[in-house]
């Protein structure tokens, strides 16, 4: 297929009702996603496998969006967002097995067709214990050589990326256009991505705006693109275990990694496991599954001040800990320029400041 006729095949894949499906049995049938567009209504009805609704529909949209391909086009082009097509051999072959593999999807970043992916997901409303695991596994599945795919969600997700691009590659699955920043919070890493390596991806065009309806079908592309779903931390009814899910119905493996059974925030996980999702503790018992060896853990080199390797000793990786709660456990009780000491540790790559304005150690002892 020549690169100009994906956008007709982008154009075709707007028209509400038709369907990925639909629109492979039609290139079947014709030479083209440009002859499709183009095609007369005798033609689309006589080559069956359309309802007669269908075929309104697509003749309806095709009048009102005439120029939509060329648009297309020219919008990526501007943008800098790439297309590719279920045509073409820069497809994921992982991706086409699922049962509704998008016929195409927009894209910002390097597309690396074989690699080995695993998805991370999770609850938006983490705890400490979520977020600290979710960094460290990240950060040690890339590491080792995995691709970490989620969906740059608040929470689980957006730190399951920021781990991951510690020492490696992630690709983020958006429920909305590539050109759009969703969680607005999350501009900056949705940058970072494409320019480290990794990939931005949506089956939605650009300018597309989130919408409630759009996060489950992108659920199905975290999971098609990877040979597993990890879930690190999830609530019983959470919208992650939806990934594990579809995974599961794919034949994909899935992971979950275990919490208190008193934490809600942990009863997906642990529910997962009772119905036969492999637990996991560390991020060997993931990497085992693809014969990949945990890479050997770089010693931190620690250089502190005194006063440094007294806030040091308070902190822990597992709890962060606020300003105040820091001030109350150190011995002498008294550091007034306590704010100052943090921020040079953070640079330091010594601590991690969490969205809550809470400190806990970089790395476990």
């Amino acid at each position: 297929m020549k690169s100009e006729d994906n956008y007709y095949l982008a154009a075709l894949a707007r028209c509400r009702g038709l369907g990925s499906r639909n629109i492979q049995k039609l290139l079947g049938k014709f030479p083209s996603a440009a002859a499709i567009w183009q095609a007369p209504r005798e033609a689309l009805y006589l080559v069956g496998g359309l309802s007669s609704q269908q075929v309104q529909n697509l003749l309806r949209f095709r009048k009102e969006n005439q120029l939509l391909p060329e648009q297309l086009a020219e919008q990526c082009q501007r943008l800098g967002i790439s297309l590719c097509s279920i045509t073409q051999g820069n497809y994921p072959n992982i991706l086409k097995e699922i049962f509704d593999p998008p016929v195409v999807f927009y894209y910002r970043g390097q597309l690396q067709p074989e690699a080995v992916r695993v998805a991370m997901v999770g609850a938006r409303r983490f705890t400490p214990y979520g977020e600290s695991t979710a960094l460290e596994f990240g950060k040690q599945l890339a590491a080792a050589g995995l691709t970490v795919v989620s969906g740059a969600a608040r929470g689980i997700d957006t730190a399951s990326h920021k781990g991951a691009l510690k020492t490696g590659r992630t690709v983020a699955v958006l429920g909305c256009g590539v050109d759009v920043a969703y969680p607005a919070e999350n501009k900056r890493l949705l940058q970072e991505i494409p320019e480290r390596g990794g990939v931005v991806l949506s089956e939605y065009g650009p300018g597309t705006i989130p919408l409630p309806i759009f996060f489950p079908a992108r659920n199905r592309i975290i999971s098609g693109l990877s040979q597993g779903t990890l879930v690190v931390e999830a609530a019983r009814h959470s919208g992650s275990l939806i990934t594990a899910e579809l995974s599961l119905s794919e034949g994909r493996d899935v992971f979950a990694i275990p919490g208190s059974i008193y934490s809600t925030t942990s009863q997906g996980c642990n529910h997962l496991i009772q119905q036969g999702a492999k637990l996991v503790q560390e991020p060997v018992d993931v990497l085992v599954e693809y014969g990949l060896a945990a890479p050997p853990k770089a010693k931190m080199k620690r250089q502190f001040t005194p006063e440094e390797r007294q806030i040091w000793q308070v902190l822990s990786f597992e709890h962060p800990l606020t300003i105040d709660e820091i001030f109350d456990s150190l011995p002498d009780g008294e550091m007034s320029n306590l704010a100052f000491l943090l921020l040079q540790m953070e640079l330091k790559g010594l601590v991690i400041e969490n969205e809550l304005h809470a400190y806990r150690r970089a790395e476990r002892e």
